[in-house]
């Protein structure tokens, strides 16, 4: 799906996000960029830069639904963070480039995956005759026909089973008639002393590389255990697909990949914009700016992997600027993010249309969960509205937080039919604006109980 046109990825964000035509709008002409950068000349695609986006608007509007989605519609390596988790060196926190870091690995283990789900049916033929070989008896033992045999059988020479015997355990084997005797196997693993490494912000990668080290140094640790056929049959063709897998290829694509198509989506940016001439945090906040701006800029970032540049990364920003405001971002890290949205604040419609119409809404989900109980939920329109409305009245006079208001709202009204539904006997319940309001506006006429409860 990394070649969808623009009008298909707002097409598909229009299945699940409601509203808010321009940030999808924005985020589908960059991804579509990525793809037509890949197009041009070799010589001229290291000169294109990634057009970073700011996506600006009030908390539960959807900036960070659009960027799960993004990541589910993208075959790029993408990772979401929160830039207040980062703190200049010298603060306690994680340190900026660690976010790479974090991106390359996800990367690599994805492609891992990927590969091993390739040679599965290898790894699982491979499997099956190290299975045959463990369950084979000794001339002379015990039938294997013979179904009051004892369960466990000991690991044997293959040398002396004739062919027509070990296609007779393989037939066995793929019927399942074999999954409850027991095997022996050898498990391998590697008990790594405790090292513990007390390190400045930003060498937390040294306590990877600590680990690895030693692995390479110390002997493998191996245990026997004993386990029945069918738990043997997938420990061995996990080992096996891994195996199977050149983790040299994998690392490099991995790497490739990040550097020319992967994506990070910053949240709550807002939170390091600081005032000027600002003290204490403040400080903090611009040095975690300026430690941000080589990583967007374009940089060579050192990883367990090799190291990997940052210049074709695109950066997707979001922030409420309740407090501050974008200009309150250093002037060189506003440069890197060209292109700013600013999201709508949703009204009695739009949440209307979030109860009832994405692929996940979430009157659909309280109706799929009591459906497990064998209860058919219905809402009728006058039900929605009279949510729709409520979420909006108690945004207004406490803290507006978007949608999320409709969380604790629809948890509300149906707290009682949740907890009655194993045992109750009518089978349909009908959720109408009575019911809403006999529910609700108790609740949402005391100023106080709404607060702390809505």
């Amino acid at each position: 799906m990394s070649d969808l046109k623009p009008k298909e990825i707002v097409n598909e964000l229009d299945r699940y996000i409601i509203g808010q035509n321009n940030a999808k709008k924005s985020v589908a002409i960059a991804l579509r960029n990525r793809w037509r950068r890949r197009q041009v000349s070799e010589d001229l695609r290291d000169e294109i830069a990634p057009k970073n986006i700011i996506l600006i608007g009030a908390t539960g509007v959807g900036k960070t639904e659009i960027a799960r989605r993004l990541a589910r519609l993208t075959d790029s390596p993408f990772y979401k963070v929160e830039a207040s988790k980062f703190t200049e060196v010298g603060y306690v926190g994680r340190d900026v480039e660690s976010m790479i870091r974090d991106l390359v690995e996800l990367t690599v283990n994805n492609l891992k995956v990927r590969q091993q789900e390739q040679v599965q049916e290898k790894a699982a033929a491979i499997a099956e005759e190290r299975i045959l070989d463990l369950l084979l008896p000794e001339s002379g033992s015990t039938d294997i026909s013979n179904s009051d045999a004892e369960p466990h059988l000991e690991i044997v020479s293959t040398n002396s089973a004739k062919p027509s015997t070990r296609e007779k355990l393989r037939k066995m084997l793929r019927s399942g008639k074999l999954d409850s005797r027991f095997v022996d196997i050898d498990v391998t693993g590697q008990s790594l002393p405790m090292v513990e490494i007390f390190s400045n912000t930003g060498m937390e990668e040294m306590g990877i590389n600590m680990k690895d080290m030693l692995g390479n140094i110390l002997p493998k640790n191996t245990k026997r255990r004993k386990v029945k056929v069918s738990e043997a049959m997938k420990l061995l063709t996990q080992e096996e697909a891994a195996h199977l897998v050149d983790m040299e290829k994998v690392t490099a694509d991995a790497v490739e990949m990040v550097e020319q198509s992967g994506i990070i989506f910053l949240d709550e940016i807002d939170k390091i914009a600081g005032k000027g001439n600002s003290q204490g945090p403040e400080v903090s906040k611009e040095g975690v700016q300026r430690d941000l701006l080589p990583i967007v800029e374009g940089s060579s970032v050192p990883t367990k992997y090799g190291t990997v540049k940052t210049d074709h990364i695109l950066f997707i920003a979001s922030g409420a600027f309740h407090i501050s405001k974008p200009s309150d971002l250093i002037p060189e890290l506003q440069g890197r993010f060209p292109i700013r949205v600013e999201l709508d604040n949703l009204g009695k419609n739009e949440f209307a249309r979030i109860l009832t119409e994405p692929k996940n809404a979430l009157i659909l989900q309280y109706i799929a969960l009591l459906r497990t109980e064998g209860i058919e939920l219905e809402f009728t329109q006058d039900a929605v509205d009279k949510i729709a409305s409520i979420a909006v009245d108690v945004n207004e006079r406490t803290e507006n937080i978007g949608a999320r208001r409709l969380h604790t709202l629809m948890e509300k009204l149906l707290e009682e039919i949740l907890f009655t539904a194993p045992d109750v006997e009518e089978k349909k319940i009908v959720v109408d604006a009575a019911f809403v309001e006999e529910q609700l506006m108790e609740i949402v006429k005391d100023e106080d109980l709404s607060r702390y409860i809505l």
